[in-house]
């Protein structure tokens, strides 16, 4: 398959999935926003332990969707296996509800960047799929993503999404207590640059814990302006999306889905990270 083959289309959006009441919400369902963040990006024991379960949960429901990525199958099916699952097991999927998108995981195919909503159309033979999902458990969130290739995948697409997970690796690698927080984005775009791939800039990481986004800005490429001190006990997000082209992008009508200027393709990985004296522990592991 080409890796400029039928270009993604918006397609049916199914109706809002139920979650069972008891599973406790964020306080930002189905608002226009979330409350401002207010906390300390440092996390204490306490919360320190809910993440661990919550991206241990984010991670299995991750891998769960991403062993049904295949052609012929939906996105809408891969948001009911995670929605499910993460209900399943007492946890709100946190993309529920949150500034009005509709579904419980983003599905981002070949050329969508980020934030693709779940619909009605089939996977292809050869697609790349990004998979991003998030446990609200215990008052905290876990947040994580991977791309999953769909049967037989062109080599171009194979290895910009190998190397996008090797990217994340090194972004990982890069975290230090003492360090500032934009090292992270130096070595993502330096390893980036050897294949001219395109570095995404207006989407970031994050701060996470219990805001599912908190202030703190994690670049992933190098910038100055955010040189916030890497402090053990900090908690945030790392997911570089790299494109064959350009790193421009356009925003179908919806609103959320991001596509490529060139219609070329996009890989991601996204791990939640707790600092520790000595580097990154990493949250969402199965």
């Amino acid at each position: 398959m080409s890796p400029l083959a039928t270009p993604v289309r918006a397609h049916t959006v199914s109706p809002r999935r139920p979650v069972p009441p008891e599973i406790p919400r964020p306080e930002y369902v189905d608002r226009p926003a979330p409350a401002p963040f207010t906390g300390s990006e440092v996390k204490d024991a306490e919360t320190i332990e809910k993440m661990r379960a919550a991206g241990r949960l984010a991670a299995q429901a991750r891998d769960l969707v991403g062993a049904a990525v295949e052609p012929g199958v939906t996105t809408d099916e891969l948001d009911r296996i995670g929605h499910e699952f993460l209900c399943d097991h007492g946890a709100y999927p946190s993309t529920l509800g949150y500034r009005g998108f509709p579904k419980s995981l983003c599905s981002s195919v070949n050329e969508v960047v980020c934030h693709g909503i779940p619909d009605s159309r089939r996977i292809e033979d050869g697609d790349i799929v990004n998979i991003d999902i998030t446990a609200y458990l215990h008052g905290v969130h876990g947040d994580t993503n991977a791309t999953f290739l769909a049967g037989d995948v062109d080599e171009e697409s194979r290895l910009l999404v190998e190397r996008t997970r090797e990217a994340l690796a090194r972004g990982i690698k890069a975290v230090k207590p003492g360090r500032r927080i934009n090292v992270i984005g130096r070595v993502i775009e330096s390893y980036a640059a050897r294949f001219g791939y395109g570095v995404v800039r207006d989407f970031t990481g994050h701060g996470i814990g219990t805001h599912f986004h908190s202030g703190l800005i994690v670049p992933h490429y190098d910038d100055a302006a955010h040189d916030t001190l890497i402090e053990v006990g900090m908690t945030f997000t790392i997911e570089p999306m790299l494109n064959l082209g350009t790193a421009d992008w356009v925003m179908w009508p919806d609103d959320w889905t991001v596509v490529t200027g060139d219609r070329r393709r996009s890989a991601q990985f996204e791990h939640t990270l707790l600092v520790t004296p000595t580097g990154a522990e990493v949250l969402t592991l199965p």
